[in-house]
C-alpha cells in the first residue's frame, strides 16, 4: 500500500482535501451511469473515462476498490423533471419496441464503446429495475421519518421540512429562497406542498408502460432515488467517493444527499467528485440540443465537422490532456495535436528497449518519478503527468542518439515507471505495429532510396520518402555534408 498523500477536490467543501478512506486501504466509489435510451455520446464518455483514470490510479496506489456504476433503465423523465414521459418508454414507443429491448440495445452499445476506450469495467453494475423493492423500502423509511408525503398515489420528498433540520443545498451552494424564486408552474404542481419537492414515487398514467405495484398504488420510482438505494446497498450508508458529471450536481446529487440523510440519519458520502463538460464547436455537448458527436463517428470520421478518423486510443489521450474539472473543447486541430503527441509517447516506448546502457545515468530518475506521482496525487492532474511523460520521451531520444546515458538497473526501473503511467494509469494501449531491433537499418535503407531518387531527379519519390518518415516521427536534415536523421522531440 502506497504511503503517498492523495489530494482530492471535494465538491462538498469546495476545496482540495487529503484522501483518507473510511476503511483503511479500502475504497468505495459510486459513479452515476448512463440512462440507456440512446447511443452514448462523447460528453458522457468523458465522464466515464475520467473516473476510469481515478479508478486506475487508486488501484495503482494499492487500494482495494469497489467501484459501483449504475444503469438507469427506468424512472428518468424528460428534462429531468417530475412529470412527462419516461425517456426509455418514449424511445420504445418511437422505435416500436419493448422498453427492455431499448435498454438491452443501448446497454450493449455503452459497454462496447467503453471497451473500445479501454475502460475497466466496474466491480458492480446494478440496474434501477433490479432494485424496485429496495427503492420502495427506502421511500417507506423516509415517510416514516416524516420527510415525505403521499398525494394522489404519488410520493414527494418534503424539502422544506427536511431543510429545518438539515441543509438542502449543501452540495450546490444554493438556498431554498433562491430556488423558490426561480421556480415556475409545472403540470401536477398542485400535488406538491412546495415547488421544490421532488418525486420519490410517481403514479403511472394509463399509457405509461413501465410500472410496478407499491403501497401507494401502481407507478414507478423517481430518478434520484435509484442512486441513493444502490450506493447504500453496495457501499454502505456512508462511503468514500461519489462521482458524476458536473451537470448532476443539482438537482440529482443534491437530492441523493437529502434522501440518504433523511432515511439513514448520516451524511452518505465523504468526497464528491464532479467532472466538467466536453464542448463541441464551443458549445455544451448535449443529445437534446443536437450538438453532439458519437464515438463511432470519431472512429470512422463520418461526421460533417471531421476531416479524418481517429482511434479510441487517440481520443482517450486527448481527453486526459485536460484536467477532469476543466472544460474541454473538441476540434479537428486539437485531436490531431493529441494524435501527434501520442505517437511521440508510443515511439519512445517502442524504442526504449533498444537504448544502450552505460555505467552512469544522466537523468534524475527519482525526481522525475516523484513529479509523476505528485501530478496524479494532486487531484488526478493528468495534463501535468503527460507533460512529465513527454520529458521522459525527450530523454529516451537522447539515449538513442548517445546524448545521454543510463545504467542497466536504472533502465529497468525507468521502463517499469514509464510503462505503469502510460498503460496502467492512463490506460493507453500499445500500437498494433511495434518497432523492431532493425529500426535504424530500415531508416538508413529508406534514406538511401531517397538519395538515389534525388540523384535521378525523381523528386516526387524523394519527397514521399521524406514525408513518410516524418509521419513516423523521423526528422530528416539535409546539408552539404550529407543527410542525417533523428527522432522528433
Amino acid at each position: 500500500m502506497s504511503n503517498r498523500q492523495l489530494l482530492i477536490y471535494n465538491s462538498l467543501s469546495r476545496k482540495k482535501e487529503r484522501f483518507i478512506p473510511i476503511h483503511k486501504d479500502h475504497v468505495g466509489m459510486y459513479v452515476c451511469g448512463p440512462t440507456v435510451y440512446s447511443n452514448v455520446h462523447l460528453g458522457n464518455c468523458r465522464t466515464f473515462l475520467s473516473f476510469d483514470l481515478i479508478y486506475r490510479f487508486l488501484l495503482h496506489l494499492g487500494y482495494s476498490v469497489r467501484y459501483v456504476r449504475n444503469i438507469t433503465d427506468a424512472g428518468h423523465l424528460e428534462n429531468d423533471a417530475d412529470h412527462g414521459e419516461d425517456k426509455i418508454s418514449k424511445k420504445a414507443r418511437l422505435e416500436q419496441l419493448e422498453p427492455m429491448e431499448i435498454v438491452q440495445k443501448y446497454t450493449l452499445d455503452f459497454h462496447k464503446v467503453l471497451e473500445q476506450f479501454n475502460a475497466l469495467p466496474p466491480s458492480i453494475e446494478p440496474t434501477a429495475t433490479g432494485h424496485i423493492l429496495e427503492q420502495i423500502n427506502m421511500i417507506g423509511d423516509i415517510i416514516e421519518k416524516g420527510f415525505a408525503y403521499e398525494k394522489n398515489e404519488s410520493v414527494y420528498f418534503d424539502v422544506e421540512k427536511y431543510n429545518k433540520e438539515n441543509n438542502y443545498g449543501i452540495l450546490s451552494g444554493r438556498n431554498i429562497e433562491e430556488l423558490l424564486s426561480g421556480t415556475r408552474e409545472l403540470d401536477n404542481q398542485a400535488e406538491k406542498k412546495n415547488p421544490l419537492d421532488f418525486a420519490l414515487w410517481k403514479k403511472a398514467s394509463p399509457e405509461h408502460i413501465m410500472r410496478w405495484k407499491s403501497p401507494w398504488g401502481i407507478g414507478f420510482p423517481g430518478w434520484h432515488l435509484e442512486c441513493s438505494v444502490m450506493s447504500s446497498k453496495y457501499l454502505g450508508e456512508s462511503f468514500d467517493i461519489h462521482g458524476g458529471g458536473m451537470d448532476l450536481q443539482f438537482p440529482h446529487h443534491e437530492c441523493e444527499i437529502a434522501q440518504c440523510q433523511a432515511a439513514n440519519g448520516i451524511e452518505p458520502v465523504k468526497y464528491w467528485i464532479h467532472g466538467n463538460m466536453l464542448t463541441f464547436n464551443g458549445q455544451r455537448m448535449s443529445k437534446s440540443t443536437g450538438n453532439s458527436i458519437l464515438p463511432g463517428e470519431l472512429f470512422t470520421g463520418n461526421h460533417a465537422l471531421l476531416d479524418q478518423a481517429y482511434s479510441p486510443n487517440t481520443i482517450r489521450f486527448f481527453m486526459f490532456q485536460a484536467h477532469y474539472r476543466s472544460t474541454l473543447d473538441i476540434s479537428n486541430e486539437a485531436i490531431k495535436a493529441a494524435e501527434k503527441g501520442l505517437k511521440r509517447l508510443m515511439k519512445s516506448w517502442n524504442i526504449l528497449s533498444n537504448v544502450p546502457v552505460a555505467d552512469k545515468t544522466t537523468f534524475d530518475l527519482d525526481k522525475w518519478e516523484s513529479s509523476c506521482y505528485e501530478a496524479m496525487c494532486d487531484d488526478f492532474n493528468s495534463p501535468i503527468l503527460i507533460a512529465h511523460l513527454f520529458d521522459a520521451s525527450k530523454y529516451i531520444v537522447q539515449l538513442i542518439e548517445g546524448k545521454s546515458t543510463i545504467t542497466k538497473n536504472d533502465h529497468v526501473k525507468f521502463t517499469t515507471i514509464y510503462s505503469n503511467f502510460i498503460f496502467n494509469v492512463l490506460g493507453l494501449q500499445e500500437d498494433e505495429k511495434k518497432e523492431t531491433q532493425n529500426d535504424a537499418e530500415f531508416i538508413e535503407l529508406l534514406l538511401n532510396i531517397r538519395q538515389e531518387a534525388r540523384e535521378s531527379k525523381n523528386f516526387s519519390l524523394s519527397d514521399k520518402v521524406r514525408d513518410g518518415l516524418s509521419t513516423l516521427g523521423v526528422l530528416i536534415k539535409d546539408s552539404k555534408e550529407g543527410t542525417t536523421w533523428e527522432y522528433e522531440n
